[in-house]
């Protein structure tokens, strides 16, 4: 009974993404009383101690790193590296497009800030090369999304923390999906554009962008080679792909000042201010459901009807999809990830590969209606229509699905560097 009520209150939270943190701190006070010791002061307990976790640490990192770079130039010159590398090959710009957020989301682990980086160079330079205005936004709205698997990812942290599974595991699945996307929307993007003007290859022009951008193409390597080598932990890589970020903006390429560098600290801690309540409380609750064993009801309620990982892989495509809908990423996580993850281990489904699934899953939310994030910052950035871009996304959205179910059934494609 206590397993149904929590679970219900939370599911109700699902239509309300405004009020979520007003909502998650009532859900938490309400099963502390109701179900738990009586004690509502356990509340803040639980999420003081949920706060003293090292690897939180890496989250504002992260985004403090990612915001530094779209200031400064390490965008723009990776841009630039894959319009040269790309040129006289077929639909080369598009190819470059969608390279290049991937690249740059390898270095920011943000979906929206890798959409506006990229998408403030190469918007008009798609349409100004003539390609239509329906590819364009859809490749940057889909690409821009594979900021959230290619690691390091903020969702794959929350997952992490969530879950308690390994987050350099995550960062190491994450690759292997991530190449899949990248390549699904690369070959898309040359089957529909053959036929356009294809611009000059230049041996110099490419030494010459590399030569700009050879300190902005070493950041990922740095970040993800330091991590998969051992080097150093996720969070420490945070903090070192903060430094590097600070010393090639400031006084390599010298295209950020120290007062454009405080007001990026300043919006990434107001940015903090709003996401940090919620994992506090988010984890708080996933205390007290470990302690009231809400996660074992669960586990015997639904293996009444789910006889194997496929039919439970199945339903949970389906229920992500709908979630996705109503809820952003961070959220879906938060709430869904700790009620999800003991039904997959009683199924035999690797808790590394499943959070590589249920990532990639969210991630369609990105691109539909009524909440698609990437589609709501590109109205801005662009200045299009939601439903122009809602439309010109959906051949993507398609593509992605594919590569959803591959990723979902081909766990090797996720496990081959973890093992």
């Amino acid at each position: 009974m206590t397993a149904l009520a929590l679970t219900s209150s939370l599911i109700l939270m699902l239509m309300l993404r405004q009020r979520i943190v007003i909502m998650l701190g009532f859900a938490a006070a309400f099963s502390y009383l109701a179900w738990g010791d009586g004690e509502i002061s356990y509340v803040v307990l639980d999420m003081w101690a949920a706060a003293d976790q090292e690897v939180l640490l890496s989250i504002p990192l992260f985004i403090l790193a990612g915001n530094i770079m779209s200031r400064g130039s390490i965008a723009r010159r990776l841009i630039a590296i894959m319009r040269e590398a790309t040129n006289g090959i077929p639909a080369g710009l598009g190819i470059a497009t969608v390279l290049s957020c991937a690249f740059f989301a390898a270095i920011s682990g943000s979906s929206t800030v890798t959409l506006i980086a990229v998408g403030s160079v190469m918007y008009p330079a798609l349409l100004d090369a003539g390609y239509t205005k329906k590819y364009a936004l859809g490749a940057l709205c889909a690409a821009g999304t594979l900021g959230i698997i290619v690691p390091p990812s903020i969702p794959l942290i929350l997952y992490g923390v969530m879950t308690e599974t390994s987050i350099a595991d995550l960062f190491k699945a994450g690759v292997g999906p991530a190449i899949l996307l990248t390549l699904l929307m690369v070959t898309y993007s040359v089957i529909v554009n053959w036929g356009m003007p294809r611009a000059k290859f230049s041996g110099r022009a490419v030494l010459k962008a590399l030569k700009g951008g050879i300190f902005a193409l070493f950041m990922p390597v740095l970040i993800l080679g330091g991590i998969y080598a051992g080097w150093f932990t996720a969070t420490e890589s945070a903090a070192v792909a903060v430094f590097y970020a600070v010393i090639v903006e400031l006084f390599i390429h010298r295209d950020l000042t120290i007062t454009e560098l405080k007001g990026t600290a300043v919006e990434t801690a107001t940015m903090m201010g709003s996401l940090f309540p919620l994992l506090m409380m988010a984890l708080s609750i996933n205390t007290f459901m470990s302690y009231e064993q809400v996660p074992h009801a669960l586990v015997e309620l639904m293996s009444t009807w789910i006889s194997d990982p496929t039919s439970f892989l199945l339903i949970t495509l389906g229920l992500l999809l709908i979630v996705g809908f109503f809820m952003d990423i961070g959220s879906a996580i938060l709430i869904i990830a700790p009620l999800l993850i003991p039904i997959a281990i009683a199924q035999n489904i690797d808790p590394v590969h499943f959070g590589i699934v249920m990532i990639a899953n969210l991630e369609l939310g990105y691109l539909t209606p009524p909440l698609g994030l990437n589609i709501i910052v590109a109205m801005t950035a662009f200045g299009e229509d939601f439903w122009v871009i809602a439309k010109a996304v959906i051949p993507f959205l398609l593509l992605m699905l594919v590569g959803l179910l591959i990723i979902t059934f081909v766990p090797e494609l996720s496990l081959f560097l973890v093992n």
